[in-house]
Parts: structure tokens; C-alpha cells; sequence
């Protein structure tokens, strides 16, 4: 693997920033394979040597991968100047590690949401080309019955044209049921079931794929995510 510089080693982590982590350097609380170094510029390989912050090893990863529960009222995007968005809730050594939404959750939507920094995990889990299934918790005004179900797994044209892919609709009883999407139009769930007669009045997101949102994971929380996750998230459930 190619050789970093130690400030951006640190950085990297969200130890803190990148003058931040100089200074750290600096002080002599560094050591990488047991020796104390203080130059910020030293170049070493992250996936083998061995760095420690005031005695404890720290562990270096090229990218980071978490889920959130995304609470309503908060945007998905990474910024904005009059309204929170889901990088506000995030812990400040997580900010600066120059994490992203993958794809977006509406404003109200609840649910299942992940966030990044590897752009082409992103592309993956976003693009229709990898046909990744999202699955939705739909309340809904109106009734839904299995002519609703057989429309959606044709692929519905919505009023202004759009063409959907064929999708799942689950019928869970009055005013509820489940969607799956394997693409992420502009309020794509919401203008199909509205095609259909029966307005959104909740969405939460449940899975990406075979990832399923934890029932012990609090709205606004967050979670790391290991490799059996990520590979999760290109299953079929």
C-alpha cells in the first residue's frame, strides 16, 4: 500500500484536524512500531505499522462505513445553511472524517440511512445498474389491494411519464404496506403509491438489501459496519 504522512494518518482517524494533529505530533504523544516520532511529515504504510496516541493503538481504515437511524425533520445532505442535516448529528471526530449520505432519504422519511467516505461503495448501492433492493414502511390513506401489487411488479408509469422499474408491494392491512425499490427517482415511493390512490402519510426505511435497520438502534444513533454488513447490502433479502 502507498505511503501517507503521519498528520494525515491521524487526520484520516478523526483524531482531530490536520494542523490539530500536527501539533499532537509535535508534543511527542505519537510513537509508530514503538518508536517516539514527532516529524508530522514521517511517511509510513497505515495497513502495517503499528501507531499509538498516548499509549493506545490506533487502527486505520481506508474507509469507514456506518448506518444511521435518520430521524424525520433533518435533511440528507452534508450541508445547509438553514436547516440540520444528518451530518450535524454526528459526532465531531466523525465530522471530520469527510463522511457522506449514500443516496437520500427525504426530509420526513425515517429510517435507515448510510454514510461513507468510499465513493465507489456509494456508487454501488445507489446506481440502478446494481439493482440493490430498498425496502420502505409505507402508512398510507386509501385502500391497497392486489391489482395495486400486480401494477407495481409491472413497473408503473407515473402521471408525468416517469417509468419505474418493477417493484414489490406487500399489502399488511388496512393503510399499511411494504415497498421495494431497486432504484431512487425523486420521491419515488411516495409518487407511486399516490399513482395508485393511496397518499403517504409515514415512510420509514427498513433494509438495504440484506442490512436491516436494528429495532435497538435509536432515531438519530448511529453504527459501524463490519465487512459481513457491507456484503449484506448487495444480498437479496
Amino acid at each position: 500500500m502507498d505511503k501517507i504522512r503521519l498528520d494525515k494518518y491521524l487526520s484520516d482517524l478523526g483524531t482531530a484536524g490536520r494542523s490539530e494533529c500536527r501539533k499532537i505530533i509535535r508534543s511527542g504523544r505519537v510513537r509508530v512500531d514503538g518508536a517516539a516520532v514527532t516529524a508530522p511529515e514521517t511517511k509510513l504504510d497505515p495497513s502495517a505499522a503499528v501507531v499509538t496516541l498516548d499509549g493506545e493503538r490506533l487502527v486505520w481504515a481506508e474507509h469507514h462505513y456506518y448506518m444511521m437511524n435518520k430521524p424525520a425533520g433533518v435533511l440528507t445532505a452534508t450541508e445547509d445553511r438553514r436547516q440540520k442535516t444528518v451530518l450535524d448529528l454526528l459526532p465531531e471526530e466523525l465530522r471530520r472524517m469527510g463522511l457522506f449520505p449514500v443516496g437520500r432519504l427525504d426530509r420526513d422519511t425515517r429510517g435507515l440511512l448510510l454514510l461513507t467516505d468510499d465513493g465507489d461503495f456509494a456508487h454501488r448501492v445507489i446506481s440502478p445498474k446494481f439493482a440493490v433492493e430498498k425496502m420502505y414502511d409505507a402508512s398510507v390513506e386509501g385502500t391497497l389491494d392486489e391489482r395495486d401489487a400486480a401494477a407495481f411488479a409491472e413497473g408503473l408509469v407515473l402521471g408525468d411519464g416517469t417509468k419505474c422499474r418493477p417493484a414489490r408491494l406487500e399489502i399488511l392491512g388496512e393503510g399499511r404496506c411494504l415497498v421495494t425499490v431497486t432504484e431512487g427517482k425523486y420521491h419515488q415511493v411516495k409518487r407511486m403509491l399516490a399513482s395508485r390512490g393511496a397518499p403517504v402519510t409515514a415512510l420509514k426505511r427498513l433494509s438495504i438489501g440484506a442490512l436491516r435497520l436494528p429495532e435497538e438502534l435509536a432515531e438519530g444513533d448511529l453504527a459501524p459496519l463490519g465487512e459481513e454488513d457491507l456484503c449484506r447490502v448487495f444480498m437479496v433479502r
